[in-house]
């Protein structure tokens, strides 16, 4: 079954990440959904073991970009190279031909090294010299960034952080949280186990599309779309039409780590933020008062109101 073969890769993720346990489950999330994610937290707190722990219980290929000022978009995507003894020049791909990618600190980098991952995270590809090369499938985007240091870093293009499905915030973990990985530092770490192949990845990857959407939960999806676009003074852009289609592929994600073949209002409210927060451009005096897209979609989900949906896939 599908919900305890997730269980069981979460189970082992476990045996290295505590708690963080809304991360891991939205790393899933992203994953099965075939989406990407951002994740914004202080130093140390798992981000970068996460993924690399992910793929090793996934059984997929790993590579990890430390975004610098310093960074060319040739050092992402690969370049071409003149050989003098043939006369000819060869394609050398870059780091990001893997199945997880994590791109470390993605702000410390310039637009331009940031916008050369625009077409590898919607197309799945890279194009050098005229010649589109495709990743390897499934392909996973996780860029982190550290947000209590301003100085050296630039802001995401809004077209490169529109292509997140989810951006997630984390927090310290609590006392015993922070106790058992404490604790965890003082023996070795474990072997892991590879408990999903790729293959078997694929194939959840394919059963998200057969998990039922009630068309009452899309036309909720794009009303809080809609709600988040009215005029306001805080809000100068609300969230593009990727973020309910977001929400939607997520909520069915969700449903199927959590053992459902139908999703449910409670998945979409609980994906909600994630999936919006990032698409909000905030006016300047939004930023002066310290208002959050956070407090913003917390009015949002209060002003729109939640259909009634059966809890049940209906007859085919």
């Amino acid at each position: 079954m599908a919900q305890d073969r997730l269980e069981q890769a979460l189970f082992e993720i476990r045996r290295v990440i505590a708690g963080q346990d809304a991360m891991l489950e939205r790393v899933l999330v992203c994953l099965l959904a075939q989406g990407h994610l951002l994740i914004e937290g202080v130093p140390g707190l798992a981000k970068t073991l996460t993924i690399k722990t992910t793929a090793a219980v996934l059984g997929g290929s790993f590579a990890r970009i430390q975004f610098t000022p310093d960074l060319v978009p040739a050092d992402l995507v690969g370049t071409r190279i003149y050989r003098p003894d043939t006369g000819s020049f060869d394609t050398e791909l870059g780091p990001v031909f893997c199945n997880f990618l994590l791109a470390d600190e993605i702000n410390r980098a310039p637009a331009k090294v940031q916008s050369a991952l625009l077409e590898v995270m919607q197309e799945r590809q890279v194009t050098i010299a005229h010649t589109s090369y495709p990743v390897p499938e499934p392909f996973l985007v996780l860029a982190t960034q550290n947000p209590i240091e301003s100085e050296g870093t630039y802001p995401l293009p809004e077209a490169q952080i529109d292509r997140f499905m989810l951006k997630i915030l984390i927090d310290y973990p609590n006392h015993d949280e922070e106790l058992t990985v404490v604790q965890r530092q003082l023996s070795a770490p474990p072997q892991l186990r590879e408990m999903l192949g790729l293959d078997e990845l694929r194939s959840l990857q394919r059963a998200v599309f057969d998990v039922y959407v009630d068309p009452a939960l899309v036309s909720y999806a794009v009303a809080l779309a809609a709600a988040s676009r009215r005029p306001s003074e805080y809000v100068s852009y609300g969230a593009s039409p990727r973020g309910p289609i977001s929400v939607t592929q997520a909520a069915r994600a969700l449903a199927l780590i959590r053992g459902r073949d139908y999703a449910t209002v409670e998945d979409v409210k609980a994906l909600a933020k994630d999936a919006f927060r990032h698409r909000l451009v905030l006016s300047y005096q939004a930023l002066a008062e310290g208002v959050t897209p956070d407090a913003i979609l917390d009015g949002v989900l209060a002003e729109v109101p939640a259909p009634d949906v059966e809890l049940a896939r209906p007859p085919a």
